[in-house]
């Protein structure tokens, strides 16, 4: 016998499974090409503006490309599948490591300011400016809001980068961005190569110049735990920060290692 309990709950159950299926259907849905991504951009801007993006964002929404060259970049990460040594010299460590010494002497008050405020030192730092951008010298060419569209589009991870285009949107709004602001394949942008979702909680300027990237990327670190004067090497306290910044752990130990090599270390 069904009790009243057991009507009620599944009545509950049944409003729930509607309501779900119609948020679906209204929902923007994602795609594997570009034949949908017009369409999809148009259901997304109905959402966006639902949730308070306003005109100058959605007009560059709008605007946004398809970028087929991000979703190569995408399926092609094979780096990370390399050994540490590999890795290593493929990113040009001893490179960023020499040049690195000769940043840390010469900008020595910068990185003594960001270390008096957010504990880091200048190694880790240096490792990821030179690992990211080549110091600055290669920040990408893409159109940041085109490659993040397309990613939050494609099926692979829209939920990941649904929530950084949102924040790209919020930042087009501010006028901290715009339509047409430069970035890397995923639409990392600065010195230090920043996600949009990042930019808002860590940024502390404008990132294409190195002193806000820098103190942005500490901003970051100590957010996640980082403790003035503890080790970052593999099992020491701060390499869970490292490990924050990228999962892949080829990138981790480099980036643990050539720090410890600017600071002074072996």
């Amino acid at each position: 016998m069904i009790r009243g309990w057991q009507i009620a709950t599944s009545a509950l159950a049944i409003v729930v499974m509607v309501a779900t299926l119609g948020a679906e259907a209204n929902a923007a849905q994602c795609g594997n090409g570009p034949g949908g991504f017009e369409a999809w951009k148009e259901q997304f801007a109905g959402e966006a503006r639902a949730k308070g993006v306003g005109a100058t964002a959605i007009d560059a929404l709008m605007q946004a490309h398809y970028a087929s060259a991000t979703i190569a970049a995408d399926r092609g990460q094979r780096s990370f599948g390399l050994s540490l040594e590999q890795f290593m010299a493929k990113r040009g460590s001893a490179t960023i490591v020499a040049r690195g010494r000769s940043l840390k002497q010469s900008q020595a008050a910068m990185f003594a300011s960001i270390q008096q405020r957010y504990g880091v030192p200048p190694g880790p730092l240096i490792a990821i400016w030179g690992m990211e951008s080549g110091f600055g010298s290669q920040r990408g060419n893409q159109n940041m809001l085109s490659s993040i569209a397309t990613l939050a589009y494609d099926c692979r991870r829209p939920d990941f980068f649904t929530d950084q285009l949102y924040a790209a949107l919020k930042l087009i709004d501010r006028g901290s961005l715009s339509g047409s602001t430069r970035g890397s394949m995923h639409g990392e942008i600065g010195q230090t190569q920043f996600m949009p979702k990042n930019v808002l909680a860590y940024g502390t300027g404008n990132l294409d110049v190195a002193a806000n990237a820098l103190s942005s990327t500490a901003n970051f670190l100590h957010a996640h735990g980082w403790r003035a004067g503890a080790g970052y090497q593999p099992g020491e306290p701060n390499f869970a920060a490292i490990e924050a910044w990228n999962a892949a752990q080829v990138y981790q130990k480099a980036i643990a290692i050539m720090g410890r090599q600017i600071d002074g270390g072996q």
